[in-house]
Parts: C-alpha cells; sequence; structure tokens
C-alpha cells in the first residue's frame, strides 16, 4: 500500500511539474507576439478615425471657396470640410457645394480626421418655403366648410 501512495504521489509530482514548465514557456512565448500584435492595434487606430457619423440639419454657413460647411443639427452646430471625394446630392442629381444654399436642410455624413470633420456626402432638401404652410390653411379651412 505505501508503495503504491509513493507512485502516485510521484506521478502527480511529475505532473505538477510538467504543467508549471508549459505554462511558463506560454507565459513566455506572448511577449514576442505582443510586439507582431502591436502593429495591428496601430492599423486599428488609424481605422478608428474612420467612424462614418451623420448630421442632419439647417445650413448656416456655406463656402463654397473654402470648402466649408456648417448645419444646425440638434446637438448643435458642426463644422465640416469637404474635399474632392466630397458628392454633394439633391434627390438623385448631382450637385456642387457652390448650389447648397444657407436655410438648406441637409443631411451630411462625414468623419473626424485630424480633429477636422470631413464630409463624405451631402444630400440636400431645398428650404421650405411659406407658400406650402398658406396652402394647408386655407386646405384647412374649406375642410370644415364642406361638413356643414
Amino acid at each position: 500500500m505505501k508503495k503504491t501512495i509513493a507512485i502516485i504521489v510521484a506521478v502527480l509530482f511529475v505532473f505538477a511539474l510538467t504543467s508549471i514548465s508549459i505554462a511558463a514557456e506560454k507565459k513566455a512565448a506572448p511577449a514576442p507576439m505582443e510586439k507582431k500584435e502591436a502593429a495591428p492595434v496601430k492599423a486599428e487606430e488609424k481605422k478608428a478615425p474612420e467612424k462614418v457619423m451623420s448630421v442632419t440639419g439647417d445650413v448656416v454657413a456655406v463656402d463654397a471657396k473654402a470648402m466649408t460647411l456648417t448645419v444646425k443639427g440638434k446637438k448643435g452646430d458642426v463644422a465640416l470640410s469637404t474635399n474632392d471625394k466630397t458628392t454633394v446630392k439633391m434627390g438623385k442629381e448631382k450637385k456642387a457645394l457652390a448650389d447648397v444654399k444657407v436655410g438648406d436642410k441637409v443631411k451630411v455624413k462625414y468623419t473626424e480626421v485630424d480633429g477636422k470633420n470631413i464630409a463624405k456626402s451631402v444630400a440636400i432638401k431645398p428650404a421650405v418655403t411659406a407658400v406650402p404652410a398658406e396652402k394647408k390653411a386655407k386646405e384647412k379651412k374649406v375642410a370644415p366648410e364642406e361638413k356643414k
């Protein structure tokens, strides 16, 4: 019986030493891998600014020469810069930044690069005039009279 217990203890001791040495090797091996993984982390950091954000609101300022645009959104004014890759559309029709007017409703998709908001696309919806409001008022007046 003592021999059996001694053999079992010896085998357990060998397994314990083996598992400790394997664990030590695994901890030592990832250190060089972390340096290799540092490069993909930098690539991910570069990709992080490519997060596309959007703002919808009224145009408060446009400067076609400086290629800038300011939109008043729900969270405040957003200053945007445009570049050659920025697309400006009204419906399906392509337009230029010069076609954007103060008061137009726009939806702008943009990214932040080096602290600047760079517009990717600008979708223009023309400013609503007072004429449709007057038509709605007339329709509301006519509708109650027809009910009588």
